[in-house]
């Protein structure tokens, strides 16, 4: 399995500026690269190392291996798209290999080359990118992300096999709460929501206000939304994996496809549903699942919404509103996310998903 290390790196003022102008260079020589390429017919890198190495290096005074390396980023961009020839950033990330990045034995610093030499610049990793960067493999590429300058280091991590399950820990995804499993517990607090609530609101103000400066907010807001949401996902994931290792349960999710044309919501809701991604909180819980071994599979969601946990009675009339779930057989009253995740882990218990979790 492959994840990434993101490495932050803490240059001195001389040492961003010379960053950066290593990060310009590289990319101006990749544009240049990729337009000769294009008009030439010359896609691959193999044909485009023959075609424009010597020049590549002469014109812009990279190194050898650097000239290979921004060989390399311009035609796996021709990959992606073929039909024009891609211009990049001044400051879209740099692939560095073992030849021109190297990590010194403490951690601490990483030597790496610029235009103006080799550098050693301090780097800082916590406990969880110093586990990972002892399966790193391939590139390393150097990144300024909203200011910040950053490592970004593919690591390949081993996967622990499976366990046979003979339970599962069902888990709903809704829009009262974000998750809900099997046992009763809701893995979204109260502050996760008011800072829903929060954001919701201020985007709609700045919406409403439509100026510039109102637009140009928005675009902060979009970043700090997609980060918060990130966050949370990682946070629930986590939770959700710890607690079906812990137990030696396998989990059972959902099926999520087109899940936003099947679930209905109120007016006042649909951007509750809209504005999650629930996709990414799923991708999370099956690549911690595989880290683990923890078995994980989706079943059939059909109906977990109206049915009865308890006596199996399905109507629409079990659920009076959005949050609740009271059986109009049995009289069973409890939280609507709640009841479908204790429906989707009888799904797995009793009938095997027809659908392996991706």
């Amino acid at each position: 399995m492959k994840l990434v290390a993101a490495l932050k790196l803490l240059p001195s003022r001389d040492q961003a500026a010379c960053l950066k102008a290593t990060l310009a260079r590289c990319n101006d020589a990749a544009t240049w690269l990729a337009r000769v390429g294009f008009e030439n017919g010359v896609l691959r890198q193999y044909d485009l190392h023959k075609l424009a190495y010597t020049d590549l290096r002469e014109q812009f005074g990279l190194t050898a291996q650097a000239a290979v390396r921004t060989i390399a980023k311009v035609a796996d961009a021709f990959k992606v798209n073929r039909k024009v020839a891609p211009v990049f950033r001044k400051d879209a990330a740099q692939p560095y290999d073992d030849r021109i990045i190297r990590f010194v034995k403490d951690g601490g610093s990483v030597s790496l080359w610029t235009i103006e030499g080799r550098m050693i610049v301090p780097v800082v990793m916590g406990d969880h990118q110093r586990r990972l960067m002892g399966y790193r493999k391939g590139e390393v590429d150097l990144c300024l992300v909203r200011g910040k300058w950053m490592l970004a280091a593919t690591c390949d991590i081993p996967e622990t096999d499976e366990f046979k399950a003979t339970d599962w820990l069902g888990v709903d995804f809704g829009i009262v709460s974000l998750a809900a499993d099997s046992d009763g517990k809701v893995h979204a607090g109260v502050g996760v929501e008011c800072i829903r609530d929060k954001l919701a609101r201020r985007k709609r103000g700045l919406q409403k206000r439509g100026t510039k400066a109102a637009k140009r907010k928005l675009r902060k807001l979009a970043g700090k939304e997609a980060r918060f949401r990130k966050y949370t996902n990682h946070v629930i994931s986590k939770e959700i994996v710890q607690t079906a290792e812990r137990t030696a349960r396998g989990i059972a999710l959902e099926d999520l496809k087109g899940i936003r044309g099947r679930v209905t919501a109120r007016r006042s809701q649909r951007s509750r549903l809209h504005s999650w991604s629930f996709h990414q909180l799923r991708a999370f819980v099956a690549y911690k699942a595989r880290r683990v071994g923890v078995p994980l599979v989706a079943v059939d969601p059909r109906y977990t919404s109206q049915a009865c946990s308890c006596c199996g009675v399905i109507n629409r009339r079990n659920r009076p509103n959005q949050a609740t779930f009271s059986c109009i057989s049995c009289g069973h009253n409890e939280a609507a996310d709640i009841n479908a995740a204790r429906n989707i882990r009888a799904k797995a218990v009793v009938t095997p998903p027809q659908v392996l979790a991706a």
